[in-house]
C-alpha cells in the first residue's frame, strides 16, 4: 500500500482527474485508470477502505454476481479483478467448489480493500473540504485535510469525479433518541449486542437491509429470548424482481434509453420500478419464512410480529422503552407499539456535499434542484472544467444507477470522456429485448416507424 503522506509528496503538479470519495464506483474508476497514462488521485476521508461496515452481516451476500466486480465487465484481463484477488489469496479452488455467483459481502469488502491497497492513486485520511475552479489557470483546486492530524493538502486537476455516496436517512419525527437504542441499520453490527440484550426489538423499514437485520435477529432469537417485530409501510414484504428478463433493466442499453426519455416521463416511470431495486432478495425471504415455519411446529409461538402497510409516525421514550405511534394506512387504523430497541432501516439520501459550495454557482440544476447530468455522467457546468458524478443520477439514468453491475459501464464511459478516446468497450447491444420503437423497428424487417401519425381516438 502506498503511504498517503509519501504519495502526496510525489503528486503531480496538475492531475488529469481527482476523484472525491472511494466507494466501489470511484475505486473501480481508479482501478481501470491504473492501466492508462491518466494521472489521477482519489481522496477518501476514512483511514482505509470500508463498504457498509455496519451491514457486513455473516452469511449476507452480494445481490449481483461476482462478475460485477470493480473491473471485469470492462476488462476481464485486469489484475484488479475478483478472480485475481482469489488467485492472490490462494482461494481460487475454494471459490470453484463454492459453486455460487453471489459472493459473501464481507469478502467483497475485503476484495475492495485489497484493490485499494494496491493502487498508487488512492489517498486515505483525506477529507475534502473545498472544491473551487480557477478560471485563470483553468484547473480545479481541491482542498483536503487529515481528519486526525489536521494537516491540509491541495490538489489541482483538470477534471473532478464526485463519488461520495449516500448517507443514512432517518425521518425527523423519529430522531432525537439515544443512538444505542434507536439507530439506523447502517450501524447495526456496532449495536448488535445491544439488540441481543434487549427484551424486545422492532425493525422499521422495507427492502433488503431491513430483511437482513430481521433475519439475523430471528436466527439469534432462541438464545436471546426477545420479542421481534417488523413494520414496513410498503404494501407487503415483496421480493426484488430477479427474473432474467426483468434484470435487463440493469443494462447499458436500458440506461441509454432511459436517459433519452423526457424528464417528466422519467419522473413518472421511476416510482413504478421500486421492486426492481428496493425489494427483498428471494433467498432472504425464503429463509425468514422457513425459520418461522420451523419455530411454529407444535403450536409453538415464535414471538414474532410482521405488519406491512404500516407507517411509524413518531417515537417517544417511556421509561426504558420506546413507544411507536403507528398507522396501518390501508385500514386507516392507528395503534401504539412498545419496544426496548428500534432499528430504523429507513433508507439513504444524498445531500449536496458541502465541499461543492465553492462551485455551486456554476452547477446547472433542474427545477427540482437536481443535477443536470449528460449521457456520459458529466454534470452541466458553466465553467471550463468538467465534473462527473458516480451514483448520483437516478433521475437521469434510471434504476441501474446504484447497481454494482453497471459500475464498469459508467466508468468506461467516464474514462472515454477523460482521455478523449475509447479505452474500454462501451457496450450497446446488451439485451434480447428492445426498449425504444426506433431500435425495435431497425431490427424487425417488416416494421416501420410511423412519423407524424394521427393519434388513436378515444371512444
Amino acid at each position: 500500500m502506498t503511504d498517503s503522506s509519501q504519495a502526496d509528496e510525489t503528486q503531480a503538479d496538475v492531475y488529469d482527474v481527482v476523484g472525491v470519495g472511494l466507494g466501489p464506483f470511484n475505486l473501480g474508476l481508479a482501478a481501470l485508470l491504473d492501466d492508462t497514462d491518466c494521472e489521477a488521485a482519489f481522496l477518501e476521508q476514512k483511514p482505509e477502505f470500508e463498504w457498509h461496515g455496519g451491514m457486513l452481516i455473516e452469511d449476507a451476500t452480494l445481490e449481483v454476481p461476482f462478475l460485477a466486480d470493480l473491473v471485469t465487465l470492462a476488462d476481464p484481463t485486469s489484475e484488479h479483478s475478483y478472480l485475481n484477488y482469489l488467485r492472490e489469496h490462494d482461494r481460487i479452488y475454494e471459490f470453484y467448489f463454492y459453486e455460487t455467483f453471489q459472493v459473501p459481502r464481507r469478502e467483497y469488502d475485503d476484495y475492495c480493500r485489497w484493490v485499494a491497497e494496491n493502487l498508487d492513486s488512492t489517498r486515505f485520511s483525506r477529507q475534502v473540504t473545498d472544491v473551487r475552479y480557477d478560471d485563470g489557470e483553468g484547473v480545479f483546486c481541491v482542498t483536503a485535510r487529515d481528519p486526525d492530524g489536521g494537516e491540509t493538502f491541495e490538489y489541482r486537476a483538470n477534471d473532478v469525479v464526485v463519488g461520495v455516496g449516500s448517507v443514512p436517512f432517518v425521518p425527523e419525527s423519529l430522531r432525537g433518541h439515544p443512538d444505542e437504542d434507536v439507530f439506523h441499520s447502517a450501524s447495526y453490527l456496532d449495536r448488535r449486542e445491544r439488540c441481543l440484550d434487549a427484551d424486545s426489538v422492532t425493525v422499521v423499514g422495507s427492502g433488503q437491509s431491513a430483511a437482513e437485520v430481521f433475519l439475523d435477529l430471528l436466527r439469534a432469537q432462541p438464545g436471546a429470548g426477545y420479542r421481534l417485530d417488523w413494520f414496513t409501510r410498503s404494501e407487503g414484504f415483496f421480493p426484488m424482481e430477479y427474473s432474467k428478463l426483468g434484470l435487463q433493466h440493469f443494462t447499458p442499453e436500458y440506461t441509454q434509453y432511459f436517459h433519452d426519455l423526457p424528464q417528466a416521463t422519467k419522473d413518472d416511470v421511476l416510482p413504478e420500478q421500486d421492486l426492481l431495486y428496493k425489494g427483498i432478495d428471494e433467498g432472504t425471504s425464503e429463509e425468514i419464512f422457513d425459520l418461522l415455519y420451523e419455530r411454529s411446529v407444535g403450536d409453538a409461538d415464535p414471538e414474532v410480529g410482521m405488519l406491512a402497510t404500516t407507517e411509524v409516525e413518531d417515537i417517544e421514550r417511556t421509561g426504558d422503552r420506546y413507544r411507536l405511534t403507528c398507522e396501518q394506512w390501508q385500514e386507516g387504523e392507528r395503534f401504539a407499539h412498545e419496544s426496548e430497541v428500534v432499528v430504523l432501516s429507513t433508507g439513504y439520501h444524498r445531500p449536496t456535499p458541502q465541499f461543492l459550495v465553492g462551485i455551486e454557482d456554476d452547477i446547472d440544476r433542474d427545477a427540482k434542484g437536481r443535477l443536470r447530468i449528460d449521457e456520459n455522467y458529466e454534470v452541466a457546468f458553466d465553467a471550463s472544467g468538467r465534473v462527473f458524478v458516480q451514483n448520483a443520477g437516478l433521475h437521469a439514468h434510471g434504476v441501474g444507477t446504484p447497481d454494482l453491475g453497471l459500475g464498469c459501464y459508467r466508468n468506461a464511459t467516464i474514462i472515454e470522456s477523460l482521455v478523449g478516446e475509447e479505452v474500454y468497450p462501451i457496450d450497446e447491444d446488451t439485451v434480447f429485448q428492445d426498449f425504444s420503437v426506433e431500435r425495435f423497428v431497425s431490427n424487425a424487417p417488416d416494421s416501420e416507424r410511423l412519423r407524424n401519425a394521427t393519434p388513436l381516438q378515444e371512444d
